[in-house]
Order: C-alpha cells, then sequence, then structure tokens
C-alpha cells in the first residue's frame, strides 16, 4: 500500500467526548468516526485492524471444526417469544415493526435463529456434534452508551454455537471452544486470563469469560498468582475467612451509639474493629395477593454484598430493595439501626459463610441511637441459614486452596457458555437418538467481541505518542519513511526496492510517498501504531545504513542497507508465530 493512494484521517486532538484512551486515539488515528451514539464508521485504517481480527478468530473456529454460516439481523418477534426472551431481555433488545406491523428485533445475539436452523436441519444422533459460528454485526440499545467500540451500541461479533447429544459431548465442545478462545487470544498478543463467571441473561449453567488486562477495564477480576483459579468478582467464590466460629465470650447488651448509623462509626465510637460489626441489608421479594416477604441479609461491616449470588439464593430472585416504610414497619426504626433480635414482624435471615463463623459481634438494636454487643449464634439468635452473598477482596483464600486472592481489572473480549438445554427444551431443538426416541440437543454458545478486542488491545498496549500495535491486528505492520522521496532519485529508489522485496515475503507494508516532512510522517505513524519503521535518507544512504525502529524502541538503530529488509522480516515473522502455551 502507498501511503498517497490511502486514506489517512489523523487528528491533533481527540473530541470532547471521547472519555478513555482507546476511544481518544482510535479518533485521532483516523480508525472510527461517530454516527450516533455507541454507533461509529470504521474508516479504511480501523477496518484493516477489524479484517486482522477476523482472520485470527475464523482460522481458529475452522481449526476446532466449527462451520461458517451467516442468520439474519433482524429476527422475527416469535422466535423470541417462544424462547421466553420478548419478555426477559429488557430495553437492550430494539424491538421494530415492519409495514404489516409485525415485530422484529434487531439481533443483539442469534440463540434464537440457531436454534430454529437446529431443529428444522437436525434429525437424527448422526447429524451431532455440530457447531455454527458466524462473524455478524449486532445491536444492543445500551442506555447510556460510551467508552467508544467498548460500550458502544452496534459492533461486530463472532457467534458460535454448539449442538450435541448429551452432556458429555457437551463438554467436549465447551472444551474445544475454550481452547480455541486461548489460541486466538494469544496469537493477537494480549495479556488476558480466562475466568468462571456469571451466565447473565443468556442462562445455562457453567460459563468462563476471556478478560484482556487493563486498568481502564469495567470488570473487576479475582486471581490467585500462584494457581490457575480466576474468576469475575460477580462469581468469585467467597469462603469463610474464619474456619471454625469461637465460643462465645461476652454478654449480650444494649450499647448507646448515638448518632452513629455506619458500621465504620460504630466501631470508632466502641473502639473496636470494623470486622467485629455487621452490616444489616434489607431487601424484599413481591407475593401475589400478599404483604412483600423482608429479608435481612447479614455481611460483616467491611464486606460488600454480591447482587448476582444475592438473587441466586432461594426465594430472593428478582429481588429489591425494601421501601423506608417497609422497613419501618417490619423493625421498628428507619435504616441505620438495623438488626436481627427483636423485630417487630417476622423475617428471613441469610448470614454469609464470614458471619456465619463470627462471635460477640455488633449489630443493630432496632432503636435508633443504640446498637447491640456480644451477639453470639444459638444463643442469642437462632442459627442462621448460610449463604456465599459477598464480594470476594484481594488477601481472601483462594478457593482452589493455593494461595490468596488479588484483585485486577479486566476488559471482556469473549465468553463460552455451556447452555445446556435452556433453547432446545423451549423451542423443541430434538433429534432421534440410537434407540429412536426423541432427545433435547445440548447446546452451547461462544462469543468474541470483534471490535471490542481493537479497544481492549489499545487500552493495553499505548503510549504518549499514540497506540502500540501486536503485529497480528496492526493495520500495517511495516512503514517505510523516506526523506524526500519526491525530490531524491536515490532515496525512492531505495525506498521502492525495499517496499517491493517486504510486499515479495507477504509484509503488509505502507511506504509513505506523500511527500510530507518527517515529523508529520513519523507523528502519523506514531500515533497509528505501526510496529515497526524504516528511515530512508540521502544521508544514510551515503553511509550504507537505514534507520530501523521499532514502535516499542525509545531510539533508532541503524541497519545495513543490504540487510535491513531480512532483519524487518525475520522480526515481523517472529512476531507473529502463534505461541500457543496451553
Amino acid at each position: 500500500m502507498k501511503a498517497s493512494r490511502f486514506f489517512i484521517g489523523t487528528l491533533k486532538e481527540a473530541p470532547t467526548d471521547a472519555e478513555i484512551v482507546s476511544h481518544q486515539l482510535m479518533m485521532r488515528a483516523g480508525m472510527i468516526r461517530r454516527v450516533a451514539g455507541g454507533i461509529y464508521s470504521y474508516l479504511p485504517i480501523g477496518l484493516r485492524s477489524i479484517r486482522k481480527v477476523e482472520a485470527i478468530v475464523r482460522e481458529e473456529m475452522n481449526r476446532a471444526g466449527a462451520l461458517e454460516l451467516l442468520m439474519p439481523a433482524v429476527q422475527p418477534a416469535e422466535l423470541w417469544q417462544e424462547s421466553g426472551r420478548w419478555e426477559q431481555y429488557g430495553p437492550e433488545l430494539l424491538r421494530i415493526k415492519d409495514r404489516h406491523e409485525r415485530d422484529f428485533v434487531i439481533g443483539p445475539t442469534h440463540e434464537e435463529v440457531v436454534t430454529d436452523i437446529a431443529r428444522r436441519e437436525i434429525k437424527s444422533y448422526r447429524q451431532l456434534p455440530v457447531n455454527f459460528y458466524q462473524i455478524q454485526t449486532k445491536f444492543r440499545d445500551e442506555i447510556r452508551p460510551r467508552f467508544g467500540v467498548m460500550r458502544g451500541r452496534e459492533f461486530i461479533m463472532k457467534d458460535a454455537y454448539s449442538f450435541d447429544r448429551d452432556q458429555a459431548g457437551l463438554a467436549e465442545s465447551y472444551k474445544k471452544m475454550f481452547d480455541a478462545y486461548v489460541r486466538v487470544f494469544t496469537r493477537i498478543g494480549l495479556e488476558f486470563r480466562a475466568v468462571a463467571a456469571d451466565n447473565g441473561s443468556i442462562g445455562g449453567s457453567g460459563s468462563h469469560e476471556f478478560h484482556v488486562i487493563a486498568d481502564t477495564g469495567e470488570d473487576a477480576i479475582a486471581y490467585c498468582p500462584t494457581s490457575d483459579y480466576a474468576a469475575n468478582v460477580e462469581a468469585a467464590d467467597a469462603l469463610p475467612l474464619n474456619a471454625t466460629r469461637p465460643a462465645p465470650a461476652e454478654e449480650m447488651k444494649k450499647t448507646a451509639t448515638p448518632g452513629k448509623a455506619k458500621c465504620e462509626a460504630v466501631a470508632e465510637l466502641l473502639n473496636i474493629p470494623l470486622q467485629r460489626t455487621i452490616k444489616s441489608i434489607i431487601l424484599a421479594t413481591e407475593n401475589e395477593g400478599a404483604e412483600p416477604t423482608i429479608w435481612l441479609l447479614m455481611l460483616r461491616g467491611d464486606h460488600s454484598l454480591n447482587d448476582i449470588k444475592a438473587n441466586k439464593q432461594p426465594g430472593l430472585a428478582g429481588y429489591r430493595f425494601a421501601t423506608e416504610a417497609e422497613i419501618i414497619d417490619t423493625f421498628g426504626t428507619p435504616p441505620g439501626y438495623l438488626g436481627p433480635i427483636n423485630t417487630k414482624k417476622p423475617i428471613k435471615v441469610i448470614a454469609d459463610r464470614t458471619v456465619a463463623n463470627m462471635s460477640d459481634f455488633v449489630v443493630g438494636s432496632n432503636e435508633v441511637d443504640y446498637h447491640t454487643t456480644g451477639v453470639n449464634w444459638g444463643r442469642d439468635l437462632p442459627e442462621p441459614v448460610v449463604a456465599d452473598i459477598r464480594n470476594v477482596l484481594a488477601g481472601d483464600p483462594s478457593p482452589d486452596g493455593k494461595g490468596t486472592l488479588e484483585i485486577c481489572r479486566g476488559i471482556e473480549v469473549g465468553h463460552v457458555f455451556q447452555l445446556g438445554t435452556k433453547y432446545s427444551d423451549a423451542m423443541g431443538a430434538s433429534f432421534l437418538d440410537e434407540s429412536g426416541k426423541p432427545a433435547p440437543m445440548q447446546m452451547g454458545c461462544y462469543g468474541i467481541g470483534i471490535t471490542r478486542i481493537l479497544g481492549a488491545a489499545i487500552e493495553q498496549n499505548f503510549d504518549a505518542k499514540g497506540i502500540i500495535w501486536p503485529e497480528s491486528i496492526a493495520p500495517f505492520e511495516v512503514v517505510l519513511c523516506p526523506m524526500g522521496y519526491d525530490r531524491s532519485d536515490a532515496v525512492r529508489e531505495q525506498a521502492d526496492k525495499l517496499y517491493a522485496a517486504l510486499q515479495a515475503a507477504g509484509i503488509d507494508v505502507v511506504l509513505d510517498d506523500r511527500g510530507e516532512r518527517p515529523g508529520v510522517m513519523f507523528a502519523d505513524w506514531e500515533l497509528i501504531g505501526v510496529p515497526h519503521r524504516l528511515v530512508i535518507g540521502d544521508r544514510g544512504l551515503k553511509e550504507g545504513k537505514l534507520e530501523y525502529q521499532a514502535r516499542r524502541d525509545a531510539e533508532a538503530t541503524l541497519l545495513p542497507v543490504e540487510d535491513a529488509a531480512n532483519v524487518v522480516i525475520e522480526k515481523v515473522r517472529a512476531a507473529l508465530a502463534p505461541a500457543v502455551t496451553r
């Protein structure tokens, strides 16, 4: 590619609404342009990187035995009504009507459509297993699109769907996809972790998310540095922090705590560790034709509620936080001094695992300005229902028993699910097994955010000058910067020779023949993030030298003219080698 025939739309400044580095640099590098909130056009330089991500993903999907197809972006509402997600999915599902007033959706995902394909086309166990995938544009009507391609409404996604005879087959398909994802992100050149995750609106049983590690990530990841354990904080198992419950050592006593409604203030007033206080969280669940059920969830004072874990507790699905009126009616006092002792009305109590092993703890007295100290299970309170309902913290024991947890930030770029029969049951996707009896297909679902990978890669690889692309997805691998291409025959001749040699070797090279000043050329290509640069100038040619600089290098090095092409070719090929580590 010659730069004079290419569109280079670099900007000196990013738009004011570009909040994070990847959004700013993608705008400045001329990769994307905003059309509407969360909707972008991808300019030629951005599309080149997208196509490279797609190529790696496609190669690894094919290698894993998946078959590519293409499903429609517009889907009939009937399919979503069959699965039950027409009502469940929420406002992110963009619903439209055609000219005949029939309901359709712009697909955020394709479980319904692919299940419809499977139930129509697959009749016998002999046709299983099969895995279909596509690379296609999706739309999710985010309430607050932001961060450029990281939280957009329209995006490109690779989604795959496996169909198996039984759970053992599903487990095998799941492992194939998991391993393929490891190869994808390793080949791209990203630092990533595969973490146990919650299934969310997709449904099903087990799942893993693939996160690119970056300080700007929206997700918190708990991991053990001395083992392979990693999980999204939403799904990380929180073990009790005390293995056994100590015997009571204090008398239960109502203690004045005037104006101290927070656990931190109570601990300071009583001169005790915050870890001895209990945080009471009051929830409500609706009962048709009857008053709501009121729940008291007990957490240690320094811990926080995990909403997803709480929602999975028996009876708590779809919970809401209790209103102040409901709290006063049940406990006899407004929030701030609440506890499980002497409530006005019956409540249901759930204690976190750590709380269940505490003794001599402090709870609210259900009276303004008072807390009760020295409270113990069994003696002062009935034994509680015990559940894991909190977020893990750094320093907690790793659930695999091999160390302690640390917390980092991650950007989710992939997710694999074991769906089981959630969709095949709802939509009647069955096959005839070996005995001739119908059985539901076991499904898996596997997604990769193609366009989000670009943003995640930039968040992990940038400096003050711009983007630092991994070679695998850089819009160009090498840039040739001739000084005075339009004025010096020697420079032009050598630049053209290098260009031809690199192209012949299969290197994705761009020759900047625009005749720009060196500072402009360097600034453009550093902003765009091309991994390797060769500078050709009259002075260097007289000495038989060219300047080479990798994008991460602080300074340029001199290469003999005759060796320059081979040196760069070797560097690019070494960087592109798919060093699969698992």
